[in-house]
Parts: structure tokens; C-alpha cells; sequence
């Protein structure tokens, strides 16, 4: 018999764009046909909820709404179908579906948005299993699609970025590192990365222009946006390509219209969701088999802080102030322990 579901649960709400969070009671949802009811644990901070919250995402929510885009948790009831009862019972990490996020004591989902986890998986480290991990990897992909033998990123010190430098050593992929804090270029000085730049010094843009020229690096993901874009761009050898995923500086870039007629330069844009639907479910689930493997040592998340559900807005004003050093998490239910 399985346990008791309550009619109704705690969830944090949004009801504008760029509004305060508020946490409220709301009926707990029904799956229908391939989805489960996820009780959930935990769930992480990330970029991608900050342009969630502020109405600048991909996926525009309909108000008000639940947010939180990926957690973990166990599931508890299943609508209809085989997946669905093959997830019952089983811990997992999930990502949310259009229905309401992870920002709740439960979240329906599809069947299909759910990682078995295995038996012995931390659950508050699995909440951050699937956008910083799957994202790093894809980009390790990228680079080999690519045949690039060296590739740039900035934001170097976030979470996704300390995992691309432990991949990058792995897959024999030179990688520069961009900062913007003489505390950040520590950080990474002592997990290995042997080039780092910091885009506070003077003579930045020179230096970028230098050793993306010495290294041949071709691929330049880019997290920032604005006067960062545009250094990107400018430093980039002909035939090389930018790829914007997230523009946490919320500014345009500048670029001349030569880099990309007479130098073949490109700047195109990469969203985990259109990535992976264009990859297959074949290759997705093949990198969902690594990122789990993966996910105690390259692909591990340090946790900074845990908050309870309830002070959620500390919590998110907590993670603004300061995505350096290790992720934030909410914390909804107590996780059962999996004999």
C-alpha cells in the first residue's frame, strides 16, 4: 500500500514577471496517462531560473506559476501507461514539464523527465543531476563535432564551468578560462585549469586575442552577453564559432559585420532542450548513462547551502549575491532511505 498523498501541499509561487516569491498552499496535482507524482526532496538554483523568474525565458510560464525547472524526490503515484509504473517507488531526478516546477512539496511530471537513481545515489546531490551535468557534457560534444582541439568559456568558476575544466582534462581538450574575480582565478588555479584569464585586468581583451590565437581555439561558449559577446567575437580566428547559452549580464552585444562575411565567423545560440531533441533519444540517453556515472567526481555539484522551503526568497536573494563557490538548494521533504 502506498502512502497517503495530502489534498493539498506547500509551493512557491510567482504571480508576476520579476515578482517576490510566495509560499502558499495549493492542491496537490493528478498525473495523467505517462506522468508521475514526484514527492519532491530538493531542488538547485540555476541560471536558468533566474530568467525563468524574470520572464526571459525560452518557455514563458502562464501566471501564477510554480517555478523550479529541475530536483529530485521519489515517486509516489503514476497516471497511466508503463513507464510510469515502471518509475513508481523509485527515487529519481526530474526536470519539470509545463505543469508546475520543483519548487513544491510534490510536482507532477512525465514519466519520460524522470533519472532513475541508483540505490545508494545521494538525493540532495542527484537534484542537480540533470542541467549543469547534461549541459557540460554537450558541450564536450560540441567540441568534438567541431574538432576543436581547444575551446573558451566564461563563467568559468560557476558550477557548469569547474565541470567542463574536469572534462576538458579528461577528454585531452584544451580549455580557457574566463573570470572576473582574483578569488575565481584561485579557485580554478587549484582544480588544474592552466589557462585562466580575468576580464577585470586592463588588458583583457588583448590577452584573449593572444592565446585564443596561440591555443587555435575554435569554439567560444559564451554565459555573460554584452561588451563580453563582443570581446568574444573580436578575438575569434576566422571560421571559429560563438555560442551564446545564457546572457547573465542581461546586455546586447556589438559586432561588425566583416567578422562574419570575410572571417566566417558564426554566433548561434545553445538551449539543453533543443539540443538534446535534435541529438535523439538513442544519444541522450547514452550521455544520461555518463552524467550518472560521471556524477561522483567530474560531474559532482558542491553544496554551499541548504534553505527550506519556506525561505525561498533568502534563499534566491542568498544565490543573486554570490553563484561562485557552490550551489544553493531548497529543501522540501526528508528522502526515505532505499534498503
Amino acid at each position: 500500500m502506498g502512502e497517503k498523498i495530502p489534498e493539498r501541499m506547500k509551493a512557491v509561487m510567482q504571480y508576476e514577471p520579476g515578482g517576490n516569491l510566495v509560499v502558499t498552499e495549493v492542491p496537490v496535482p493528478k498525473p495523467a496517462n505517462g506522468e508521475v507524482l514526484v514527492k519532491m526532496v530538493a531542488s538547485p538554483f540555476n541560471p536558468s531560473d533566474l530568467s525563468l523568474l524574470k520572464g526571459t525565458y525560452a518557455q514563458k510560464p502562464d501566471y501564477p506559476f510554480i517555478p523550479g525547472i529541475e530536483g529530485s524526490g521519489t515517486v509516489v503515484k503514476a497516471g497511466k501507461g508503463i513507464l510510469p509504473a515502471v518509475r513508481m517507488g523509485k527515487n529519481v531526478a526530474c526536470t519539470s514539464a509545463g505543469k508546475g516546477g520543483t519548487w513544491a512539496e510534490y510536482m507532477v511530471t512525465s514519466a519520460m523527465n524522470c533519472i532513475p537513481l541508483k540505490r545508494n545515489a545521494d538525493i540532495m546531490q542527484s537534484s542537480m543531476l540533470i542541467v549543469n551535468p547534461m549541459t557540460a557534457l554537450a558541450f564536450i560534444e560540441i567540441a568534438k563535432k567541431n574538432n576543436a582541439s581547444a575551446i573558451v568559456n566564461n563563467a568559468a568558476a560557476s558550477v557548469l564551468g569547474r565541470m567542463l575544466l574536469k572534462l576538458c582534462v579528461g577528454e585531452g581538450i584544451t580549455l580557457i578560462n574566463i573570470v572576473r574575480r582574483k578569488e575565481q582565478e584561485d579557485i580554478l588555479s587549484r582544480e588544474g585549469a592552466k589557462y585562466i584569464l580575468n576580464s577585470s585586468h586592463p588588458d583583457f581583451s588583448k590577452q584573449l586575442q593572444d592565446v585564443v590565437t596561440k591555443l587555435n581555439a575554435t569554439i567560444l561558449f559564451d554565459a555573460i552577453g554584452g561588451d563580453q559577446t563582443t570581446a568574444l567575437i573580436s578575438a575569434a580566428q576566422a571560421n571559429s564559432k560563438i555560442i551564446i547559452y545564457s546572457n547573465m549580464s542581461g546586455e546586447p552585444f556589438q559586432a561588425l559585420p566583416r567578422d562574419f562575411v570575410q572571417q566566417n565567423k558564426s554566433v548561434s545560440g545553445f538551449y539543453l532542450g533543443h539540443w538534446t531533441h535534435d541529438i535523439g533519444i538513442i544519444k541522450t540517453l547514452s550521455l544520461i548513462g555518463k552524467v550518472k556515472k560521471l556524477a561522483g567526481f567530474e560531474l559532482k555539484s558542491d553544496i554551499r547551502k541548504t534553505f527550506p522551503l519556506k525561505d525561498a526568497n533568502e534563499a534566491l536573494h542568498f544565490y543573486q549575491n554570490g553563484m561562485t563557490g557552490g550551489k544553493i538548494l531548497l529543501s522540501m521533504n526528508q528522502p526515505e532511505q532505499k534498503s
